[in-house]
């Protein structure tokens, strides 16, 4: 057997996060829109779902239509069995991950981020496999001093820490 190793570039628009994991069962895109929505109910999002089995369609759901597209979009270009993709606006992935991961069909997050994206699947001709995901870019060194206070700083500003 011939496999294909690929990186798939996944497109995070600004303003957005992406979330990519795994899931085992078709009511995934329900049941992720139920944690999202009660997580977090000023998010703006969008859920796809790779179904592995059956009819082998995208699932599709959320309350934000771009992102629901963008998240379809995402699946088509994966189009790994069991793999999900979910955009958000409007909220953090900080809000809604462990909404997420107490999905009960949820087996794994592999990705939370606004920053690029690629994702490496393995072609194996009939079936594709997500093998891992590539977040942003490789460190340019080690914190200092005053990069410690500016990551303080920020975590503050944007409410996460308290003064």
């Amino acid at each position: 057997m011939e496999v294909r190793i690929e990186a798939v570039d996944i497109e995070v628009p600004e303003g957005t996060n992406v979330i990519i994991g795994r899931s085992h069962f078709i009511k995934t895109v329900e049941d992720l829109y139920e944690a999202l929505v009660t997580s977090c109910p000023s998010i703006k999002f969008g859920i796809a779902f790779c179904e592995a089995s059956a009819k082998r369609l995208i699932r599709k759901d959320g309350n934000n239509d771009e992102l629901i597209a963008k998240a379809v979009e995402a699946c088509s270009r994966i189009a790994a069995g069991h793999v999900f993709v979910v955009y958000i606006r409007d909220g953090w992935p900080i809000n809604v991950l462990n909404a997420i991961k107490n999905v009960q069909e949820v087996v794994a997050i592999d990705a939370a981020t606004a920053n690029p994206v690629k994702v490496i699947v393995a072609d194996l001709g009939e079936q594709r496999a997500l093998l891992g995901v590539a977040d942003g870019f490789k460190p340019l060194g080690v914190e200092g001093d005053d990069d410690v206070r500016e990551r303080v700083d920020f975590l503050r500003k944007i409410g996460y820490k308290r003064s």
